[in-house]
């Protein structure tokens, strides 16, 4: 666990720094910026339409230059500075240009960490990578918990107009900011011989495309993102049409990684007996269900119980799916392999399904988009068998 360790503390601080923003930033948006539906879902989808540029391009540079630890340091601090001036500006056009600077770099460092834990721990047993991601979602399970009561010891009350539940939200920047600079200082003991250093040749990349199980997996993730990963976003704007709070979402955030925790822990386990397409497929129906049943039960019982299978969801589409990419991609161009699938997946579907997402938040019920995304889910779940080619 030695090589794992700096790539522990990495994810502890960079998922740390997430826990606070994702879960908390559309809220932010609605409420203290004051942005209309349709504004939040362009702003949202911006991170991943810069990744669809941002991810394959830092993915290919790092196997090119065969510095992915060096580079990763370099973005985590970059995301950070761009998470920084979020909070520092105001109004539509602004926030959206600091959204867009800060996902330049930010979109990048998850593949790329990944590539690094994959191509560092390869020779460490089938239990290393789940070790280490872990301290990724306990970082995001400390923050996202404890950010609630951190917000009312810390913040001041900001001018906010009516309907704001927490007008002190702008500290989530800073605090976000701390977490990604904490992981770049992480990241300068990762390790970076061996399969860490292995570099690819100019025009390497276009094998992947040629690849049937490559151009497979990136359909399922693309599809996967478009139905899932606008919900989600919006979840904390869903929360409050349900009559929760800030503290509800903190709450809810345990309740959904309650499960993720000991399923990543024990992912070398589940990979040995049940391969990664099966973790991915159980992943995305998860996902479907767990949507389905918010959109059709309003009572806060069933919406707190449901809400177990975001773990679920998780590890079958970032592990599973990064995973099975790695058992059909080329040592050299794993980097750009994640690149593409984080381009694909959190990139172009996750922009069409945020946009989508808003448009449906601003012109119908708020539990429509957790229906037609659930649903569509379901089917996807079902066909993986007939997408997916067996490795």
């Amino acid at each position: 666990m030695r090589r794992g360790a700096p790539i522990a503390l990495f994810w502890f601080f960079y998922f740390g720094a997430l826990g606070v923003f994702f879960p908390y930033y559309s809220l932010y948006l609605r409420e203290n910026a004051g942005l209309s539906g349709t504004q939040v879902g362009l702003v949202m989808a911006a991170i991943p339409l810069t990744g669809l540029m941002a991810q394959p391009f830092w993915g290919n540079l790092a196997d090119r230059l065969g510095a992915r630890a060096r580079l990763l340091v370099v973005l985590a601090a970059a995301a950070g500075a761009g998470y920084f001036a979020i909070g520092e500006v105001r109004g539509f056009p602004a926030i959206l240009g600091a959204t867009v600077a800060m996902a330049c770099f930010g979109t990048a460092v998850i593949p790329l960490s990944v590539s690094v834990a994959l191509a560092a721990l390869s020779e460490s047993g089938p239990h290393a990578f789940g070790l280490a991601r872990i301290w990724g979602t306990l970082g995001y399970l400390i923050t996202v918990a404890g950010f609630p009561s951190f917000l009312d010891l810390v913040a001041t009350v900001e001018s906010a107009g009516e309907g704001v539940s927490e007008p002190g939200l702008g500290v989530m920047f800073a605090v976000v900011a701390v977490g990604c600079v904490g992981a770049a200082a992480a990241g300068l003991w990762l390790p970076r011989d061996g399969a860490v250093r292995l570099r690819a040749e100019r025009g390497d990349w276009r094998a992947l495309l040629r690849s049937g199980p490559v151009v497979a997996l990136l359909l399922v993730m693309f599809t996967s993102f478009l139905l899932l990963q606008g919900p989600m976003a919006m979840f904390p704007i869903l929360v409050r049409a349900r009559g929760g709070d800030l503290s509800t979402i903190g709450q809810l955030w345990i309740v959904m990684l309650a499960l993720e925790m000991p399923l990543i822990a024990s992912t070398g386990t589940v990979l040995q007996r049940f391969g990664a397409r099966r973790l991915l497929a159980v992943g995305i129906f998860s996902g479907g269900l767990r949507w389905v049943a918010c959109g059709v039960d309003t009572s806060l019982p069933v919406f707190y119980a449901v809400q177990i299978l975001h773990g679920v969801t998780v590890t079958g589409l970032m592990v599973g799916g990064p995973l099975y990419l790695e058992q059909v991609v080329p040592e050299r161009l794993r980097s750009t392999g994640q690149g593409l699938l984080a381009m694909l997946g959190v990139g172009a579907g996750g922009l069409l399904s945020n946009v989508a997402t808003g448009w449906l938040l601003e012109h119908t019920a708020a539990e429509v988009p957790y229906l037609l995304g659930g649903a569509g889910a379901l089917l996807l779940a079902a066909s993986i068998r007939w997408i997916l080619p067996k490795v």
